[in-house]
């Protein structure tokens, strides 16, 4: 089932998700439904805070991005519970888009190298070295995890040049090819 994306300004982006656990209801079928609403979005990865739920979930599948980034092909990944450690620390930027800063685009500066360990959908644990654009998706992704946006990396003066496309998002006046799910509006 394809569920909604939460845009920006939606306040379950900016909330910090909480791990999960084997007996998580129903994990197969959310799991299924995440790939399911990532295709139909044409992305290449998705968190749980982007369908409303702030659990330490994401889905990866690079592979649409082959072509121009090789270390991509193949890799689909299903992370839960993900954490990071930093290998090295010089940063290259690179455009990023999300599907929850529809008609965004942005570049951010990220490590190119990082070790990842996670469980899968069997909780089975794994441990990886990544690199190139797929670490860049990763930590996007994992970001989300925490409550952060690819926005919050860029510098505040071009945050400010984006702030009109920003509340755009937020008051409803931008229109996707993939159900969305608004902010809530304020109350007066």
């Amino acid at each position: 089932m394809k569920l909604p994306i939460y845009l920006y300004g939606h306040p379950v982006l900016r909330n910090a998700s909480k791990e999960i656990t084997p007996n998580y209801p129903d994990l197969k079928k959310l799991l299924d439904d995440m790939y399911e609403t990532m295709y139909a979005s044409e992305g290449v990865g998705l968190a749980a805070p982007q369908i409303g739920r702030n659990d330490r979930i994401v889905v990866i599948d690079a592979d649409p991005v082959a072509d121009s980034h090789p270390e991509c092909a193949g890799r689909k990944l299903t992370l839960i519970n993900p954490k990071i450690e930093i290998l090295d620390g010089e940063t290259i930027s690179r455009g990023e888009g999300c599907l929850s800063l529809p008609g965004l685009s942005e570049n951010v500066n990220r490590v190119e190298h990082i070790r990842l360990s996670w469980v899968d959908e069997n909780f089975t644990a794994h441990e990886e070295e990544i690199s190139g654009f797929l670490a860049r998706i990763v930590q996007h992704e994992c970001d989300h995890l925490e409550g952060k946006l690819y926005i919050d990396h860029i510098s505040p003066i071009r945050k400010q040049l984006i702030r009109t496309k920003l509340n755009n998002i937020i008051t409803g006046r931008t229109r996707c090819d993939y159900a969305v799910r608004y902010a809530p509006k304020k109350k007066k």
